[in-house]
């Protein structure tokens, strides 16, 4: 009796197969991932009615709601984790499919230089105000390149190369929505008022507005001309969220070089800049007809719309009360920042 009790204690525990593994690991995905979609269409669905408003947009305040009103089950969130992460670099490098060398050459010379000035003085700036406000570097860079670059998206792709808490993470993001749209109003009214012609308006639209769909609903606000010209350069603003990762990376490497923490260290480059080139040169061969331009546009769209869905999951109010009112200071100085940078900058190449 005794040595049959013994065997079965002995007996090794048989290992799960590698196969098993992997679907139960897809399988939890699942649920999480689908109320992505489910949050995404819904959002692409109120995008439509109302052309005015980004999905994006719809989508963070979306979640933000649904996080805010109920409690979801510990089981959707290893699909939120994968759609907040994951899916959002598919959409940033899929971004790289809306440009070309050529618009960004196009611009001139003299606005290449005032788009990287807006960019590398806004960081530079924000991180500098933030640092007398007393906030961690990680906070800073978050908003720093989402004020400076392109919204949430650079925020999240920062993420990913910083590891910042998850409450910066979410605070910076909320920062956008409400800084960023209340942008789009602003800057028309203050363009007119400053006497601006339609090129200078869109240059300045683009040169100062958080999102790229922010920058559309403030174009079309100043018409077709205006519009167009804010729209490419604020996609040139966008293009400079690849050597920015690239330099995160390399500093973050640097970090875990000079440190004894045993940390993993980021690649060289991002692999989601990487692509973001790659696609933005397979564009600028002109090879790509038009339809699958368009349907490159829609999965990226929708994409980052379930991404941005499971980030606006995380807003909860009592996280966004919990970090006080210094973040929001600093969103407000840079947002002002950055719309006096690109205001000089439309001033100079006028």
């Amino acid at each position: 009796m005794n040595s049959d009790v013994k065997s079965v204690v002995e007996k090794p525990a048989v290992a799960t197969p590698a196969p098993v593994r992997r679907w139960a690991s897809i399988t939890a995905l699942v649920p999480g991932v689908a109320l992505c979609a489910v949050g995404a269409a819904i959002a692409l669905g109120v995008g439509r009615l109302f052309s005015a408003v980004s999905p994006l947009l719809i989508a963070i305040v979306a979640g933000a709601i649904v996080a805010n009103t109920v409690t979801l089950p510990a089981k959707f969130q290893p699909g939120l984790t994968f759609s907040s992460k994951r899916l959002l670099r598919i959409g940033i490098a899929l971004l790289g499919l809306q440009l070309m060398f050529s618009d960004i050459v196009g611009l001139g010379w003299g606005v290449i230089a005032v788009v990287v000035a807006i960019v590398v003085l806004g960081i530079a700036g924000t991180m500098y105000a933030g640092k007398l406000l007393g906030l961690s570097w990680t906070q800073r860079i978050l908003i720093a390149c989402g004020f400076s670059i392109c919204g949430a998206a650079a925020v999240a792709a920062a993420d990913g190369v910083v590891n910042a808490k998850e409450e910066e993470l979410l605070t910076a993001v909320a920062l956008v929505v409400i800084f960023g749209t209340l942008m789009i109003p602003t800057i028309p009214l203050l363009a007119r008022s400053f006497g601006l012609d339609d090129v200078s308006a869109g240059m300045w639209a683009g040169g100062s507005i958080h999102e790229v769909a922010q920058v559309v609903a403030a174009g079309s606000a100043l018409g077709a001309t205006a519009l167009g010209v804010a729209t490419i350069v604020k996609l040139a603003r966008v293009l400079m969220l690849a050597p920015v990762m690239a330099f995160l990376s390399i500093r973050q490497r640097a970090m875990s070089d000079n440190s004894n923490l045993q940390v993993k260290r980021p690649p060289l480059v991002p692999l989601f800049t990487l692509a973001f080139i790659a696609f933005m040169g397979l564009r600028s061969t002109g090879i790509l007809p038009e339809e699958v331009l368009g349907v490159a546009k829609t999965v990226q769209t929708a994409l980052l719309a379930a991404a941005m869905f499971a980030l606006g999951l995380g807003v909860r109010l009592s996280v966004i009360r919990g970090v006080g009112v210094r973040p929001f200071v600093l969103a407000a100085l840079s947002t002002v920042w950055v719309a006096l940078i690109a205001l000089v900058g439309v001033v100079l190449v006028s």
